[in-house]
């Protein structure tokens, strides 16, 4: 059967976009100036037809005729007309087989569709590369173009079948011998077996198969690994820890306590206290026991909202792991309850720096630019795809994400609320829904507990999955109209087939019933896996519902309808409470639940810690002249415009936004939380925002009441009520394999109680990843600073009350609210006084608390013109944002704001609970009324000019200020 090669090129008269993006990669990569590059996006057809057919397929389907051209040949022949160089390299780069190809599946479908005979699709990119030295080629071919961890690249022309699709699969059961083992021999099959538990752990599982008098089977052995894994049971931040150091407030004697549960004695004990306190106005609906928190929203409706991290994928292959980060959290409103609709996304990436020397990388790390525009794109493409708008997040950027980027992603759902629960019944079907399962995301929920080293592409590149947002969009409709909001919902329960695949999908659902397997009836995407493959595996865009056997055929013909695959993989419900796995008419696994959920062994961890000492050896510097250091505050990468981020999201697509992430004359205002219409013909909103307060993680307990506090602060500057916000915590951490590390964890889990009882916001969901930390070839640990992520979303009453940050009115008065204390953990401090960093400022939480409900009543009183949190960058970077966004001038004086009388302290310390409020002269006696005795200081006056005055200090243009704040972050 012919095997026919169609390459795509760029019109004769069209740029060859892709070609100048490689050039100008290869370049910033320091690998060659000015490679002469060409480019095709090429196809490889198996089908029986001639060429005349070959070639319609290519005019009709997979070319666009006005901008690109078609060439097809015979598999192996160079299509390329007119060779770039006197010397040309053909690269062609393709998936390894195995990794999905969403093009390739959507192509053989669509052609199918349009009656053309093809049987098998693989897609490639190829690059002719014109005089390139042989000895800079496979670093070009490994750093610009490609990825190890999911392509293969072939040099010169094809001349193999690159249409591998597996060979079926020969049954094995596999058993592990794990009885006969020592200590020693526990942890190196922990290790190699990448199951990552603890000697501990694996002596627990030893003592339960003893007890049997067998072995375990491999699955059996992956069950417990992965259901006993840090990403599924959380088990360190729900542990027992005894911990030992300085008190939580500043200059406290030693304090020492012991946690029985960690989580439920800080975070969750948090929200229980509140929900205590509101009584029958409680509107927490579900908390930290479904796939997303829930809440409710209007009289009809429930919002609800889950953020997850997906960093060690997104290091390994920055596209595919951020997409199937985003693709993942969609699947969590989905799954939640009896299913939400996504309404928008959010989402916030720290990397190092994109300006990083490629001559500094570590061996197996790839280049920061080259993982932020990976990472963006599979956030933007994702999301796009399914029409759902990203409308919130942030960038942050510190050298020790070089090895460990976080890629945190978002999403918001609403549902009815008559479908917030539901659970399986005995008998009630396993149904799959969605994409097929292959072998990609293989220990996934566990890979997130291993440290990466420069070998990680090579051990883990099994755990990258690719995304399909097709699949996952036409898994949503038909899950939608199965929920049969009219009626009966043709289910009785739903979760999503996450981390740990159907593993901990079905053994989550089948927690209280057991659960009884057939895996040889999961639809495969490709022969040849095996029975623990397909239990573990990963791969995306998979639902996992419990479905009454009566309307297994009602759900059958939505799935068809909509071109969604469906299989009954089983039942739910077993005699004594076992889950049960089989592959054809062997058993291949028999466990009790009860080991799997409750059987993870109980210790002790030891916590301390010991506030850093001061960098004595921090060079004093004599403070810039404001004009040097205000330009180059808007330019940092932290506060600087992302813009050019911002504006690949759709944040307008379903029509639902109302505060955008870009506000302001020019439309590109930074925005300080986005407001969303949940609910079409209501207007009522939702506000989506977060914190992130790395600058402070020096003492991690003042860190997370500062990322608490900024989270509630953007809030509140749109409009939200901030007796109506809930919260979500993701811990990033570098490890906590020592006490030190352990330590801090417990002072910022001790923060976050303390900020949600004195904010009254409860936690209602959250995640951690706890093992960020790469280790060179020599045996250097980069760890990322401690850093912990404060989502929050909240109520908007009317939409029409909304404010933005932008100015709005020459004439208007600028005051600052709340006091200003001390400019360490500031980006100032950083760049210009590195010996006052740990010079941390102070702040009363019962303080923050009570500025921002004053605030907020201002805001809804009609008092407030516009406002801005002051954050990053502080007072001073703050105003010039609402000055230049506005386009208005703005006259500025510094001398007698509370809290100090330095005016580098007073322009750009970053103190927590600070707002900047424009308001028209007339309101001014009513906003004091209003604030009472909280600190509120007139700073400046707007008017018609295009300047921003500091009065007996600086003049600047608005135009220079926005082009500095413009200029750094742009691809």
């Amino acid at each position: 059967m012919p095997l026919w090669q169609i390459d795509i090129y760029p019109a004769d008269d069209q740029i060859d976009r892709e070609a100048t993006r490689t050039t100008e990669e290869i370049s910033e990569l320091g690998l060659g100036d000015q490679v002469s590059v060409a480019f095709a996006r090429s196809f490889l057809v198996q089908g029986d037809f001639a060429i005349a057919e070959a070639n319609r397929l290519a005019e009709t389907l997979l070319c666009d005729a006005v901008t690109e051209r078609a060439v097809v040949a015979i598999a192996g022949q160079d299509t390329l007309n007119e060779p770039p160089g006197s010397q040309t390299t053909l690269v062609n780069v393709l998936p390894k087989p195995g990794v999905m190809d969403p093009v390739a599946a959507s192509t053989i479908g669509a052609a199918q569709d349009a009656g053309f005979d093809v049987k098998a699709v693989r897609t490639l990119r190829k690059y002719w590369l014109g005089d390139v030295e042989v000895k800079t080629l496979d670093p070009i071919c490994r750093r610009a173009l490609s990825n190890d961890a999911i392509e293969q690249v072939i040099i010169g022309p094809l001349e193999m079948d690159q249409l591998d699709i597996g060979a079926p699969y020969e049954f094995e059961l596999v058993t592990i011998p794990i009885r006969e083992l020592d200590d020693e021999g526990l942890e190196r099959l922990s290790r190699e077996g990448q199951l990552y538990l603890t000697l501990v752990e694996m002596q627990t599982i030893r003592s339960h198969f003893v007890s049997l008098g067998r072995d375990p089977t491999d699955i059996e052995l992956e069950s417990v690994a992965q259901t006993w894994s840090e990403h599924c049971s959380h088990k360190t931040l729900a542990g027992r820890i005894h911990y030992r150091g300085p008190g939580l407030e500043a200059g406290s004697p030693l304090d020492e306590r012991q946690y029985e549960n960690m989580l439920k004695e800080t975070i969750f004990a948090a929200t229980q206290s509140i929900r205590q306190s509101l009584g029958d106005d409680d509107w927490c609906v579900s908390v930290f026991k479904d796939n997303a928190g829930v809440v409710t929203f209007d009289s009809d409706y429930h919002a609800c909202f889950k953020v997850e991290t997906h960093n060690h994928p997104s290091a390994l292959e920055p596209y595919g792991g951020a997409n199937t980060g985003i693709g993942g959290v969609i699947r969590d409103p989905m799954g939640t309850g009896m299913g939400a609709k996504p309404v928008c996304n959010t989402d916030v990436f720290c990397f190092a720096p994109p300006e990083t020397d490629v001559e500094s990388l570590p061996p197996g790390v790839l280049h920061p630019r080259s993982v932020m525009k990976g990472v963006v794109s599979g956030v933007r493409d994702y999301g796009n795809r399914m029409g759902i708008p990203t409308v919130n997040g942030t960038v942050w950027f510190d050298d020790r994400y070089v090895g460990n980027p976080l890629v945190y992603c978002g999403c918001v759902g609403v549902m009815p609320r008559d479908r917030i629960s539901g659970d399986p019944e005995p008998g009630d079907l396993i149904v799959a829904l969605g994409g097929r399962t292959g072998r990609d995301g293989i220990h996934g929920a566990t890979f997130s507990s291993a440290e990466l080293t420069d070998t990680h592409v090579d051990e883990f590149s099994h755990a990258v999955q690719i995304g399909n947002a097709v699949t996952e969009k036409k898994t949503l409709d038909a899950i939608l109209e199965a929920r049969n909001d009219e009626g009966e919902c043709l289910y009785r329960s739903i979760t999503d087939c996450g981390a740990g695949g159907f593993s901990s999908a079905v053994g989550e659902m089948g927690e209280q019933l057991g659960a009884d397997v057939q895996l040889d009836a999961a639809p495969l995407k490709y022969q040849g896996l095996t029975p623990v493959e397909i239990w573990i595996s990963e791969a995306q865009e998979r639902m996992v519902l419990a479905v009454p056997e009566d309307n297994l055929s009602r759900i059958q013909d939505i799935c068809d309808e909509h071109d969604v695959e469906c299989c009954v993989l089983g039942t739910f419900g077993t005699e004594g409470r076992e889950l049960i796995l089989r592959h054809g008419e062997t058993e291949v696994g028999r466990m009790p639940m009860a080991l799997l959920h409750d059987g993870l062994p109980d210790r002790v961890r030891i916590a301390s810690w010991t506030p850093p000492a001061d960098d004595t050896d921090a060079p004093v510097r004599p403070a810039p002249d404001v004009t040097t250091a205000l330009p180059a505050l808007l330019a940092h990468p932290n506060i600087a415009s992302k813009r050019c981020i911002i504006e690949q999201y759709d944040h307008e697509v379903q029509g639902r936004s109302v505060v955008r992430p870009q506000v302001g004359v020019h439309g590109t205002g930074p925005s300080d939380a986005a407001v969303i219409l949940p609910v079409q013909g209501s207007t009522r909103g939702l506000g989506i925002a977060n914190g992130l307060a790395t600058g402070l993680n020096a003492d991690p307990y003042r860190m997370a009441i500062a990322a608490f506090d900024e989270c509630i602060r953007n809030l509140v500057c749109v409009g939200v009520d901030p007796s109506r916000i809930a919260v979500l915590d993701n811990f990033c951490w570098p490890g906590c394999d020592d006490e030190q590390r352990l330590g801090e964890l417990v002072r910022a889990a001790e923060g976050c109680y303390d900020a949600a009882k004195a904010f009254r916001a409860p936690f209602i969901s959250g995640k951690d990843s706890l093992n960020n930390q790469f280790t060179t070839e020599d045996g250097t640990t980069i760890r990322i600073p401690p850093t912990l992520l404060i989502s929050g979303f909240g109520i908007v009453d009317d939409i029409h009350r909304c404010l933005t940050m932008d100015a709005k009115h020459a004439g208007s008065e600028l005051v600052l609210i709340g006091d200003t204390s001390h400019p360490g953990g500031s980006i100032y401090a950083e760049m210009f006084q590195p010996h006052r960093v740990g010079e941390l400022p102070e702040f009363e939480l019962e303080v923050l608390s009570r500025t921002a409900s004053r605030v907020s009543n201002a805001i809804l009183s009609g008092l407030v013109v516009s406002a801005h949190d002051c954050s990053e960058g502080g007072v001073l970077v703050a105003a010039a944002e609402m000055a230049f966004a506005g386009g208005i001038g703005l006259t500025l004086d510094f001398d007698g704001l509370p809290g100090t009388d330095e005016f580098e302290c007073a322009a750009f310390g970053e103190t927590p609970g600070r707002y900047l409020l424009e308001v028209s002269s007339q309101q001014m006696t009513a906003l004091r009324d209003v604030l009472g005795d909280t600190p509120m200081t007139h700073i400046g006056t707007f008017n018609d000019g295009h300047t921003l005055e500091i009065t007996g200090r600086a003049s600047f243009s608005l135009d220079d200020l926005r082009s500095a704040w413009l200029g750094t972050i742009n691809w």
